[in-house]
C-alpha cells in the first residue's frame, strides 16, 4: 500500500486533491469512501453501512436508516499526496448538501451501479457538478453482483449524462467470479485474490489478450478524436503511448471534454487502489483550477492558490452544537493561523472575529493544527456568525465570494412543542437547524400564527424534526406536510389604471401608473427573473414617469408578487409593462409609486386569469415485475402520468424486475413509501427528482385555497 502518515506536514499545492464521492442512493458511496480510507492506511478495520461501523455515516440517524444524510469529511495520504474527501448524500431530499460540497471542490469520483448504471439522483449530482464546472472521473461500482455489466453501464453513461466515456479498464471474471481488471494504458493485469486485501500485478491472462488488445485500441481512437497532441501521434505512430495516453486524459478529464471509467466492487475491496492512482493521475490540484474569483469594491478581483495571498475562504458548512460552532472552510488563498482575527462577510455587513482552533477533520473526530494554507479543507472554532456561504477573509484585503446557490423549499410541516413551557427551546433548536442548513427555511404563518418548518422533501424534513427530538430532548408535534404552491398568469390585462392619491395635511401622495400584465412564455415560472419568473419593462415615453420613479413602481410589483389572487401564494411566471403614467410636481415621490405599483398589480391580477402551479417530480419506480399491475394503478390514483417503463430480466430464468417512471404531483406523495412497501411486500424501491411546477385541476385549487385562508394542516391546532 502506497501511504504517508496521517499527520504529515503541509503538503505542496501540487500534491492536493480536494474531491468528493457522488452517486445515486445505494451506489456505494459510503463504502468507496471506507475501502479509500482502509487501503491508505487511515483505519484499520473496514467499516460496514449495513452494520452502522462506517467512519462518514457517524450520525445516529444515518447508522440507523442505513443512507449519507450530511456531507462528512475525511482526509487521507496516497503516494506521496493529501486528498481531502467530502462523502456527499444520495437522497435528493439532500441535493442541497452535496450543492454546498461541490462549491469548494477541484474534483470528484462520480459511482454508478454496474446493474442500474444511471440513476435518476445520479444524473443529477452529474448536473450539479456541470453548474460548478467540477471535473470526474467515473468509477463503475458492484461488478460482483448478478447481472452487473460494465459496457451496459457505460452506454447509460454516454446515453444519459453525454461526455465521452473513456473506459481505461477490463473486467477480469464476471458477477461473482469478478477478480480483477486489466489496466489498459500498461497492459497489466491487476487481480486481488480472496483473503487478501493488496493487489498483485500479472501479465494479462491468455483469454483476455485479443479483447484488452481491442479495447486499447477503442481507446486510442476515442481518446485521439478529442485530443489534438493524441491525433497528432495517432496519426504518425498508429499507435498512443501509454504517457500520451495518460496525459491526453489528465487534459480531458480537466477540460470536461471526457470522463475517465475505472471498475471494481468496493465492498469486496477491488479496484480501490487503481481508483486512488486514477485520482492522483487526472483530478486536478488547487494549482490547476482557475483562480477564484471574488467582489471587492464594486469590482473583481482574483485570488490564486497561494499560501503567500491575502487569505481568503468559503464557509460551507456549519454544525451548531450545544458546545460551541463548527465552521467548514475551503482555503482559496492565503494562511491563516490559530488565533488570528478574520472578517466574515455575507449578505450583512462584514464582522471582524477570531479563530480559536483550527482543525483537520476526520468524519467525527478531529486533529489539531496550527495552521490551513490555501488548498486545504479545515474546520475552524470560533466564528459565531459564519454560515454556509459566507467569506471569510483577512480583515484588510477583503473579498466576496459567491456562495453556492441555495434551492427553494417545496414542503412544509407545521411543529410546536407539546409542552407550552419548551417553546423557547423550540425556536432555539429550529434556528440551530437553519444555521446548519441553510435549505430549511423557519417562518410564522400570518394568518394561523404556526411555526412553519420548510425543506426539499419529506424525509428531509422527517430528518430535521428527528434531530430536534434527539438532539435536544424535545418533544414536538408534526402537522401533515404541505407543499409550496405558486400562481401564475394564462390570460392577462391591459391598460390597468390606478390613480394613488392621499392627503391628510403637509405633503400629500400621488402616482399614476397605467399596467399591461402577461404571460411569460413559460408559465411553470422559470423562464425571466431566475428567482421570480418576474419580468418588468417599461415602454413610458414623454418623461412621463421619470426613471426613479420607473424603479420604484417595479419594487412595488415585485412586493406585490409574494400573495397571489387565488390562494395567496406567491406568483410566478408573469410580464408587467408600465405602459404610462402621470405625475405631480409636489406629491409625487418614490414611496408614492412603489405604493401604486403594488396596489395596481394586486388589482390588476384579480382581473387576470390565474391558475395555481403544484410541484411535480419524476418518480423511477422499481419492482418484480409480478407487482407492475398494482403499482400502476396506484400511480394513477394519485394522477402520476408515466413517460417510460422498461423491464430486466432475472438472471438464470428468474423473474425480472421493472422500472417505472413516472410524474407525479409532490403532494401525492406523501406516504407512498408505506404504501409501495405494502403492494409489494418491501420489495419495491423508489427515487424521486424535482422537474418544476404544473397547473394543478380545480379540485386541488380549491384545498389549496382552504389551507391558505386559515384551516390548519392535520395534527395542530391554529392558534
Amino acid at each position: 500500500m502506497r501511504t504517508e502518515p496521517h499527520r504529515n506536514p503541509v503538503n505542496p499545492l501540487s500534491a492536493v486533491r480536494n474531491l468528493g464521492i457522488l452517486a445515486h442512493v445505494d451506489a456505494g458511496k459510503t463504502t468507496v469512501t471506507e475501502r479509500i480510507l482502509y487501503v491508505t492506511g487511515t483505519t484499520h478495520k473496514r467499516g460496514e453501512v449495513h452494520d452502522g461501523t462506517t467512519v462518514t455515516d457517524f450520525d445516529s440517524q444515518e447508522r440507523d436508516r442505513g443512507i449519507t444524510i450530511f456531507a462528512a469529511a475525511v482526509s487521507c495520504g496516497w503516494d506521496g499526496h493529501r486528498i481531502n474527501l467530502i462523502d456527499t448524500p444520495g437522497h435528493v431530499d439532500f441535493s442541497d448538501e452535496v450543492a454546498r460540497s461541490l462549491r469548494v471542490l477541484d474534483g470528484a469520483i462520480a459511482v454508478f451501479d454496474a446493474v442500474a448504471g444511471v440513476e435518476p439522483q445520479s444524473e443529477s449530482v452529474w448536473r450539479q457538478a456541470d453548474r460548478y464546472g467540477v471535473p470526474r472521473i467515473a468509477f463503475v461500482n458492484k461488478l460482483d453482483r448478478a447481472g452487473a455489466d460494465l459496457d451496459k453501464a457505460v452506454e447509460s453513461i454516454r446515453q444519459r449524462l453525454h461526455p465521452a466515456p473513456l473506459v481505461v479498464q477490463l473486467p477480469i471474471g464476471a458477477e461473482d467470479g469478478f477478480g480483477g481488471v486489466v489496466d489498459l494504458l500498461r497492459m497489466k493485469a491487476l487481480v486481488w485474490a480472496d483473503g487478501r486485501d493488496s493487489v498483485e500485478e500479472r501479465p494479462v491472462p491468455d483469454a483476455l489478450v485479443d479483447e484488452a488488445r481491442r479495447r486499447r485500441r477503442v481507446l486510442e481512437e476515442a481518446v485521439a478524436e478529442l485530443h489534438p497532441g493524441a491525433l497528432e501521434e495517432f496519426c504518425a505512430e498508429s499507435v498512443v503511448s501509454a504517457r500520451t495516453l495518460e496525459g491526453a486524459l489528465r487534459d480531458l478529464t480537466r477540460t470536461g471534454d471526457g470522463v475517465v471509467v475505472l471498475c471494481g466492487s468496493a465492498y469486496r475491496n477491488r479496484g480501490i487502489e487503481p481508483l486512488l492512482d486514477a485520482v492522483v493521475a487526472y483530478l486536478p490540484s488547487p494549482l490547476d483550477v482557475p483562480a477564484v474569483r471574488g467582489v471587492r469594491d464594486e469590482g473583481e478581483e482574483e485570488r490564486a492558490a497561494d499560501p503567500a495571498a491575502p487569505f481568503a475562504a468559503l464557509a460551507f458548512k456549519v454544525n451548531a452544537t450545544a458546545t460551541g460552532r463548527l465552521t467548514y472552510l475551503r482555503v482559496y488563498s492565503g494562511t491563516i493561523r490559530k488565533g488570528e482575527a478574520v472578517t466574515v462577510w455575507d449578505a450583512g455587513a462584514p464582522r471582524t472575529e477570531r479563530i480559536g482552533r483550527i482543525l483537520r477533520v476526520q468524519a467525527d473526530r478531529h486533529d489539531r493544527l496550527d495552521l490551513a494554507v490555501a488548498g486545504d479543507i479545515v474546520a475552524v472554532v470560533g466564528l459565531k456568525t459564519a454560515r454556509a456561504g459566507a467569506t471569510v477573509c483577512a480583515p484588510g484585503a477583503p473579498l466576496l465570494l459567491e456562495p453556492p446557490t441555495t434551492a427553494e423549499p417545496v414542503v412544509s410541516v407545521a411543529v410546536e412543542a407539546r409542552a407550552r413551557t419548551d417553546t423557547d427551546r423550540l425556536v432555539s433548536a429550529l434556528t440551530r437547524l437553519v444555521e446548519e442548513d441553510p435549505s430549511l427555511v423557519v417562518r410564522t404563518d400570518p394568518e394561523t400564527g404556526q411555526t412553519l418548518l420548510s425543506g426539499m422533501g419529506e424525509l428531509h424534513l422527517e430528518v430535521a424534526v428527528e434531530k430536534i427530538r434527539r438532539a435536544h430532548g424535545l418533544d414536538v408535534r408534526v402537522g401533515r406536510p404541505r407543499v409550496a404552491y405558486r400562481e401564475t398568469v394564462v390570460r392577462g390585462v391591459t391598460g390597468h389604471v390606478h390613480r394613488h392619491v392621499k392627503q391628510d395635511g403637509g405633503a400629500g401622495q400621488f402616482a399614476h401608473v397605467v399596467l399591461d400584465v402577461e404571460p411569460l412564455p413559460d408559465s411553470s415560472g422559470t423562464a425571466g427573473d431566475s428567482a421570480t419568473g418576474f419580468e418588468f419593462r417599461s415602454v413610458v415615453v414623454g418623461g412621463r414617469v421619470p426613471q426613479e420613479y420607473v424603479r420604484s413602481v417595479e419594487a412595488g410589483c415585485r412586493d406585490a408578487l409574494g400573495e397571489g389572487p387565488v390562494g395567496g401564494h406567491p406568483v410566478t411566471g408573469l410580464r408587467v409593462v408600465l405602459t404610462d403614467g402621470a405625475t405631480h410636481s409636489k406629491d409625487s415621490s418614490e414611496m408614492a409609486f412603489r405604493t401604486a405599483g403594488r396596489q395596481a398589480l394586486r388589482e390588476a391580477l384579480r382581473a387576470c386569469a390565474m391558475v395555481l402551479l403544484e410541484p411535480v417530480v419524476e418518480v423511477t419506480v422499481t419492482v418484480p415485475e409480478d407487482s407492475v399491475g398494482g403499482v400502476l394503478g396506484d400511480l394513477a390514483a394519485r394522477r402520476g402520468q408515466v413517460t417510460d417503463s422498461t423491464t430486466r430480466t432475472g438472471t438464470g430464468g428468474g423473474a425480472g424486475t421493472a422500472v417505472i417512471t413516472a410524474t407525479v404531483p409532490l403532494a401525492e406523495l406523501f406516504g407512498y413509501a408505506t404504501r409501495l412497501r405494502s403492494r409489494t411486500q418491501g420489495r419495491g424501491v423508489f427515487t424521486t427528482r424535482p422537474t418544476g411546477y404544473a397547473p394543478a385541476p380545480a379540485s386541488v385549487s380549491a384545498a389549496a385555497s382552504a389551507s391558505a385562508s386559515g384551516m390548519a394542516p392535520d395534527g395542530i391546532p391554529a392558534r
